[in-house]
């Protein structure tokens, strides 16, 4: 939010059409086809059911407008193509209205297995996905409406609740621990390191405890949340969200787990 990007956003035509290259969609197909296979036996149920239902093209980009027609349907949600970075005011009062911003451009080549900012493949692969499941499309709607009516200060811890169920969740399953967060399924190397690697350190979820705790947006994550049920979410967006920031912030904030970032030769 506020940073700089090096992508230009697409403008929709006035049929809601967004004009994709053929190379461009040829990323979008090498990032499915990859990431399809990856999230086989790690992402849980709800996320392969959501996949089903939104029937995502494999060989093109999907246009925001068929994604929406399907979410609309299923819990009232759909998709406004965005910029890459906006703010955030623009992005609570879009969460508030069942609008989920997705970035419009697709990553180049040279990022296809990072990307620090947030592309179509991500937005929709990774996030639109879990949209169509009622509680945590209730969760990220009570979100929405939270972070209007929290301050600058507010807001920064509302970030972390948002980074660790939405972005970067993982939750418990019959199958085992398995991935909800958008921002780990849509990504190869995150995918496996987030549940297979012996380097994060993995918590039982608890609000507060994610409100308190700092991260880094350039890493593999250093702590994950793990939530008991996806009912836990839809339970949490009925409850006083502003409260719990208030409560964290008496707590006070967790040490970083995470080495500093260093800083850029000048």
């Amino acid at each position: 939010m506020g940073k700089s990007t090096k992508y230009e956003a697409k403008v929709p035509d006035e049929n809601g059409i967004i004009p994709y290259s053929d190379e461009e969609h040829s990323v979008w197909k090498d990032l499915y086809e990859r990431q399809i296979d990856i999230i086989q036996g790690r992402v849980c149920q709800e996320f392969l059911d959501g996949l089903e239902m939104l029937d995502l093209p494999s060989d093109r980009i999907p246009q925001p407008t068929e994604v929406s027609e399907v979410l609309m349907e299923k819990t009232g949600w759909q998709v406004a193509p965005v910029p890459a970075l906006i703010n955030f005011d623009r992005f609570f009062k879009l969460l508030s209205e069942k609008k989920f911003p997705a970035a419009s451009f697709i990553r180049s080549r040279e990022e296809m297995d990072y990307l620090q900012e947030p592309d179509i493949f991500h937005e929709i692969f990774g996030h639109t996905v879990m949209l169509t499941h009622p509680g945590f499309a209730d969760f990220t709607h009570a979100y929405g409406m939270a972070g209007i009516q929290a301050s600058k200060k507010d807001r920064v811890l509302l970030a972390r609740l948002y980074w660790f169920t939405v972005e970067f969740g993982l939750i418990n399953t019959a199958r085992g621990l398995q991935i909800y967060g958008g921002g780990i399924a849509s990504s190869p190397g995150e995918t496996v390191f987030s549940l297979e690697s012996e380097e994060p350190i993995r918590r039982p979820f608890d609000p507060i405890d994610a409100l308190r705790t700092p991260y880094r947006i350039d890493i593999y994550q250093t702590v994950y949340y793990i939530l008991d049920q996806m009912d836990d979410l839809f339970e949490l967006a009925q409850k006083d969200l502003l409260g719990m920031i208030r409560k964290a912030r008496a707590l006070g904030e967790f040490e970083p787990t995470y080495p500093p970032k260093e800083k850029e030769a000048a």
